[in-house]
């Protein structure tokens, strides 16, 4: 017993001072791939820039690093995280604030490496996770458009508030050792529109990024890419994309799939919240080719079981019938007497997942808050939905939504008044 006790000795001891080396290397890497100021700026056409232009809308660069109502890339939005706060940075071709003094192999290391000009790692707040995938050649044209094609802007980047150890460069190079694979940028280019579907979902566009799941310390589970998971951002739940009660869109055409990429809504389903922004910001932007790939690909996502909520339990009688006649107050005008909705207008209620999901934070939010969906090209003008935080107390939501999720052939577990304290003192701690 005593051989076993020291071989295992060893054998931790080995394997910690692997993973000390790892993270020494992570910190003391040399600048491979940097280069000097205004080295490696490679002619840029037009046809450059313009792929660059599409290829930051497709991958939602805006998204993060512009700030509401700030200069397109100048950076200053805020992003709350379960271990503090980052700031997105200016990524305008500014020389003093921007990477206007980046070259081309600096631009791509970020993508690849997650390592900034200096060699300084970034925090995982940015999905280098994902973007290590991007090939060299789309990075070229992204950052001929970001030299080329966005003004300057000369805003200052701001320091985040992120929690002792996460601050430190130690703690994100013992987590990179931990949980990040750079990708080989050796690896063949898509050829197939399955496999152009996947680089987008899973690079480019960092579809996983929100749908994946993630471990205690923000890492994303390499075989729960598309699990469903709560947004540490913003606390909406992303859902599953294998689950037919939630996120997965297998039983649905192409068309469909485009549709709603591109409009934000179709006969099936709504985009609201942050999905609506990533659809008004990205995916209505997609052209035909890479539409058509990534629904094929979305498609093709396994399908595991169905999540089985509990059934209503007979405490919950009272409230439905009650928030039935709140329902016909509220309503029933724009989502119809039997919850039919208006087609192109406001959705359906009965047989809507978002409606039956077991997990109802999305529901209740927008139910507080109300919401839009996306402005698109093929949906100009979308209808919106009321807040209701303003109009009803905390039960008389739980109980409208219970009916809902009980009404016309819906079976889900009932929203209690417990669901709506938990969700409000969730809200008050986050503020």
């Amino acid at each position: 017993m005593k051989r076993i006790g020291w071989l295992a000795l060893i054998a931790c001891s080995a394997l910690f001072v692997v993973y000390a080396a790892l993270v020494v290397k992570e910190l003391l890497l040399p600048l491979q791939g940097g280069g000097r100021e205004g080295e490696g700026i490679p002619a840029a056409s037009a046809e450059d820039i313009k792929r660059g232009e599409y290829l930051a809308k497709i991958g939602n660069c805006a998204g993060c690093h512009t700030a509401r109502g700030g200069e397109p890339f100048a950076g200053g939005r805020r992003i709350q995280t379960p271990f503090g706060s980052v700031v997105a940075t200016n990524i305008t071709p500014d020389k003093v604030h921007g990477i206007g003094a980046w070259s081309a192999n600096d631009f791509y290391r970020a993508l690849h490496e997650g390592r900034s000009k200096d060699g300084r790692l970034l925090s995982p707040a940015f999905p280098f996770t994902n973007t290590t995938h991007i090939s060299r050649a789309d990075s070229d044209a992204m950052y001929a458009y970001f030299m080329r094609g966005v003004a300057a802007s000369s805003r200052a980047n701001e320091t985040g508030e992120m929690s002792w150890p996460y601050n430190s460069q130690l703690a994100i190079a013992i987590w990179r050792v931990l949980f990040f694979d750079r990708a080989n940028p050796l690896a063949a280019a898509p050829t197939t529109a399955l496999e152009r579907g996947a680089y987008l979902a899973n690079g480019l566009m960092h579809c996983s990024a929100c749908h994946g799941a993630r471990n205690v310390l923000g890492a994303p589970i390499a075989d729960r890419s598309f699990a469903g998971s709560i947004m540490p951002l913003n606390d909406w739940y992303a859902p599953s994309l294998h689950l037919r009660d939630e996120g997965s869109v297998t039983d649905w055409t192409v068309d469909e799939i485009i549709t709603w990429l591109r409009v934000g809504i179709n006969q099936k389903a709504s985009a609201l919240g942050p999905m609506a922004d990533v659809v008004f910001k990205s995916t209505q932007f997609l052209d035909d080719t890479d539409a058509n790939a990534l629904a094929l690909y979305l498609k093709s996502l396994p399908v595991s079981q169905t999540s089985q909520g509990s059934q209503p339990d007979k405490s919950s009688t009272n409230a439905s019938a009650r928030g039935g006649e709140l329902y016909a107050t509220h309503c029933e005008n724009c989502h119809g007497k039997n919850g039919e909705g208006q087609r192109g207008a406001f959705p359906a209620l009965a047989g809507n997942r978002a409606v039956t999901m077991a997990r109802h934070e999305n529901l209740i939010r927008i139910t507080l808050e109300g919401g839009f969906a996306p402005a698109t090209a093929g949906n100009p003008a979308p209808h919106g939905m009321t807040p209701f935080y303003h109009l009803l107390k905390d039960d008389e939501i739980a109980e409208v939504l219970t009916y809902v999720r009980s009404a016309w052939g819906n079976d889900a577990p009932p929203v209690t008044r417990l669901d709506m304290a938990n969700y409000r003192n969730k809200q008050r701690f986050k503020q």
